[in-house]
């Protein structure tokens, strides 16, 4: 039977609570026990997929094609398990499908409220997406005292009562703020927090407290007395260097064994040797490279969090430090703004919608195509890679998408109805269509041709990765740009739909443009090929260029 960690928030958000589910996940693996995770989102959206980077951060992408909260990231990087579109829902999907079976008549004819109906179907979500699992760590969103979430913590407390003793455990996380002024952290708030979530019926068994520094004996015993738990299932979480520590330091703390104990559960101790050689890698970099990431969102890295990660993740393979230079698209814009580029080691634009700073996207790629630097475009990076190459090297100089420019006369990039209509005519999406769930979305398979560069990288005829978009290059106007150099190393099977575009390792050291999302199955412990070998190429690019690449020996 699955056993359950419920993990809630109180205080203030953005404490960090995905990060120390999949940090609980990642030590309880170790310890051979199969575990899942689930995300309940307290908002009424259906998913995350129509909101703005700039309220929600990344929206995560699943091998089944679900638009996910960016904690599903974390997840599968700390783990091996694969969420799907299971492993998160929100309030809106909650009542959506309630809505319907009551339009069903599935409650014959009752009075439908939310408790119990609401709880029952969050209930049953929850059991849904821990099917197969030993422990599923489910974490909640928002915090205690949300309106919004009460239903999901009711939901909660019900299951505790019927799991019994050993089938739940609780883990609050909650702040010690400093008080400069009084030189001591103070307790108050997580007393409050933790006095709020014991009046909706749930008594926490371990209290992660978020500090940023030692949190004094004498503070934790008071904490576990006004708390009503054990002084030693109070675990200071302490801010870290880097996120992939925090494994280790809950692990020096036992809250694995206190868990386990908790759930009764017996099993081998944990073996975290991987964890430390990921941090021994990144605290011991041997070389150094300087990476542009020129898009819209630098002043908000949140927005790009999975390909960060897997920037690094390809910098602990190489035993590299990759210094990440963020460059707003809209500065490259303005007469001279190249010069931004000329120390950069590397040039990468990753995914993104909307026409702002598309243009400084495209002067970021002329550069890296023109002065041999080695340049990765992701998604709508490499869509402009191809309206780059239309323009200056084919010389279509409106070529564009037509998210950007619908009256073009070379649409490179549009939309499949756009250049499939035999008639010719342009089928426009209507005003009121929906934008969710109308992508292309999920684990999609390509065919890499062989002798070339992404062949070379993946060594692979066949390759899965996940995407997440609506625009694709046209097919009609791609035989042109490939008689003038342009290499399509990857097509979709049956559609035929372009998915690698590179130019010959004759004309260019490295470059290359996938339309998928390859940092959603980055991990740090393996990597993956495509940006260790984007790594690779900038650490040679930088040797050319005789910039130093070998750091300092440290003393």
């Amino acid at each position: 039977m699955t056993k359950y960690v419920f993990v809630t928030g109180g205080v203030v958000s953005s404490l960090g609570k995905g990060i120390a589910a999949a940090s609980l996940g990642a030590i309880l693996e170790s310890r051979g026990i199969r575990v899942t995770h689930l995300k309940l989102d307290p908002y009424i959206n259906v998913d995350p997929g129509t909101m703005s980077p700039f309220q929600h951060g990344e929206v995560f992408v699943t091998e089944d094609g679900a638009e996910t909260d960016l904690d599903l990231g974390h997840y599968e990087r700390f783990t091996s398990a694969k969420m799907s579109r299971r492993n998160n829902f929100t309030t809106g999907q909650i009542y959506e499908s309630v809505i319907r079976k009551e339009r069903r008549g599935e409650y014959l004819g009752k009075t439908v409220q939310v408790i119990p109906h609401i709880t029952d179907e969050i209930k049953l979500y929850i059991r849904r997406g821990a099917e197969g699992a030993d422990v599923a760590i489910v974490e909640v969103g928002g915090t205690v005292g949300d309106i919004e979430s009460l239903p999901f913590l009711e939901a909660i407390r019900q299951m505790g009562q019927e799991l019994g003793p050993l089938g739940a455990c609780y883990i609050h996380l909650t702040l010690l703020p400093f008080i400069p002024t009084a030189g001591e952290l103070k307790t108050k708030p997580t007393q409050h927090s933790v006095k709020e979530l014991r009046e909706i019926g749930i008594q926490p068994d371990i209290l992660l407290c978020r500090a940023d520094r030692e949190i004094p004996e004498a503070e934790r015993r008071k904490i576990a007395l006004f708390c009503n738990v054990r002084p030693e299932a109070v675990i200071e979480a302490r801010d870290a260097d880097t996120i992939y520590r925090i494994p280790l330091l809950l692990h020096e703390q036992m809250l694995d064994e206190i868990v386990c104990h908790k759930l009764g559960i017996l099993a081998r101790p944990a073996n975290l040797r991987i964890w430390q050689e990921i941090v021994d890698a990144l605290n011991h970099p041997q070389t150094e490279i300087d990476l542009g990431f020129v898009g819209k969102y630098v002043d908000l890295t949140e927005s790009y969090k999975s390909l960060i990660e897997a920037l690094n993740h390809a910098g602990l393979k190489a035993r590299c430090r990759i210094n990440i230079h963020y460059i707003d698209a809209e500065d490259l814009e303005a007469p001279g703004g190249e010069a931004i580029l000329k120390q950069l080691d590397a040039i990468l634009v990753p995914g993104g919608f909307g026409r702002r700073g598309t243009e400084g996207k495209i002067r970021a790629i002329q550069f890296a195509r023109e002065q041999q630097i080695p340049y990765l475009g992701i998604c709508l990076g490499m869509q402009l890679a191809v309206v780059e190459f239309a323009r200056h090297v084919v010389g279509w100089q409106d070529a564009h998408s037509t998210e950007f420019d619908p009256d073009t006369a070379h649409p490179v990039v549009g939309l499949i109805t756009e250049w499939q209509d035999r008639s010719g005519q342009v089928i426009r999406r209507s005003a009121d269509a929906d934008l969710g769930g109308t992508m292309r979305l999920g684990g999609q398979p390509c065919r890499v041709a062989p002798g070339t560069l992404a062949h070379e990288i993946y060594g692979k005829d066949e390759i899965v990765e996940r995407h997440r978009h609506r625009y694709e290059v046209n097919n009609r106007l791609l035989p042109e740009l490939e008689q003038h150099g342009l290499v399509v190393s990857g097509r979709a099977p049956g559609t035929d739909l372009c998915e690698i575009v590179e130019l010959p390792r004759s004309v260019h050291p490295w470059f290359l443009g996938c339309q998928f999302h390859p940092e959603f199955t980055s991990n740090p412990r393996t990597g993956h090929p495509l940006f260790s070998s984007f790594v690779a190429a900038a650490l040679a690019a930088r040797e050319r260029a005789g910039r130093p690449v070998l750091l300092p020996k440290e003393a």
